[in-house]
């Protein structure tokens, strides 16, 4: 029984991967455009504020491809399970992940079209499993499989999904509200965990809003410490990937890349194709260097003035030293962590390899 669910398990990381694989040029267009547009930028009411038209249109190619990234990871999931006819539904599945549900503006994100990627993939490929008469058969792939996958998939997130998702993140929003005089360590730790625990997904939207909100009011040392963990995940797996290169595939490698780009920018979103991948080893890690992260910057009173984070807000942080301090030991703890937690490469494949002989040479016998 535990093999089958292993073996599962190795099916479902596969699926992933190849919704992973189609997803990084988005991320890299996306986060490297946004990335140079927000460069040319200035600190404002609403975070690093483009003038230039040149840069403005640079930006919206880039929030294009930031937008187009969470439904082709769900569509790319469902296409790994069920083929061809997976991938419209895999794609609408992520792409109401990545909409305000119902009156909340809440959203289930990147956590969402993992979900639902992985939702539409069988639920395709069952109805491909279904005997239907013979005239019925040319029709199927191109007509009835994306209408009632489809129907199937936006319906279940509409009615099953959408207002839990809503009513947890309303429970995280009136939590951390009631927590706020306990101190500013515990309300970094918190609020670092959110941050990094999905990516730019509802979990750390919240976070973010609650950091918002406490800046209305003129208190600007919650933001500070969360300004260091939205770019601790990316700096962290960026840095990862350039110290131990044999733990991570070609891709990766260039994500590594683009996710260093990102996190000078303060995107978090950089390391989702290093957790989407491998979610097991890389959440508690980039969770872990958030944490640590937002805990210095809260110790050292660090004071965000802008909605935003990473080194490009630094012109309009209170305590510089003490933020480039946090982003530093977090970047690290976050590498040091997830190269400890991983293994080569070469070493992945050979066991996963052997394993599928072991399992072959039993079913022969």
């Amino acid at each position: 029984m535990s093999e089958l669910v292993m073996d599962e398990l190795k099916k479902v990381k596969n699926h992933l991967m190849t919704g992973v694989s189609y997803m990084i040029p988005s991320v890299v267009v996306g986060g490297i455009c946004i990335a140079g547009a927000l460069a040319t930028g200035t600190p404002g009411a609403k975070g690093m504020e483009v003038t230039s038209a040149l840069a403005n249109h640079i930006l919206n190619i880039g929030v294009a491809g930031f937008t187009l990234m969470i439904p082709i990871l769900a569509g790319y999931i469902a296409y790994s399970l069920a083929g061809k006819p997976g991938v419209v539904p895999g794609m609408i599945g992520g792409y109401l992940a990545n909409q305000p549900i119902a009156d909340s503006p809440y959203k289930a994100g990147f956590l969402g079209a993992l979900v639902m990627g992985l939702f539409a993939g069988y639920i395709v490929k069952w109805i491909k499993g279904w005997k239907v008469p013979s005239y019925l058969r040319p029709v199927m792939p191109i007509f009835v499989i994306p209408i009632l996958s489809s129907l199937v998939v936006g319906l279940t997130y509409i009615y099953l999904l959408g207002q839990p998702i809503a009513a947890v993140m309303g429970g995280i929003t009136d939590g951390l509200k009631s927590i706020s005089q306990q101190g500013a360590v515990v309300i970094a730790i918190i609020t670092g965990l959110m941050i990094a625990f999905d990516m730019g997904g509802p979990v750390n939207k919240t976070a973010c809003m609650f950091a918002f909100g406490l800046m209305a009011e003129g208190v600007y040392t919650v933001m500070g410490p969360i300004g260091i963990a939205i770019c601790t995940p990316p700096l962290g797996m960026g840095l990862a990937t350039l110290l131990a290169r044999q733990k991570y595939s070609g891709e990766e490698l260039e994500a590594g890349k683009a996710a260093l780009a990102m996190g000078m920018i303060g995107i978090t979103e950089g390391a989702i194709p290093f957790a989407a991948a491998d979610p097991l080893r890389v959440l508690p890690s980039i969770m872990t260097g958030s944490a640590v992260g937002a805990v210095i910057g809260a110790l050292g009173k660090v004071a965000d003035h802008a909605p935003h984070g990473g080194p490009i807000v630094l012109p309009v942080v209170d305590n510089p030293m003490f933020y480039i301090l946090g982003i530093f030991c977090g970047t690290v703890v976050t590498a040091l962590m997830v190269n400890f937690l991983k293994v080569d490469v070469k070493k992945e494949i050979s066991r996963q390899v052997g394993g599928d002989c072991f399992a072959d040479a039993r079913n022969d016998s």
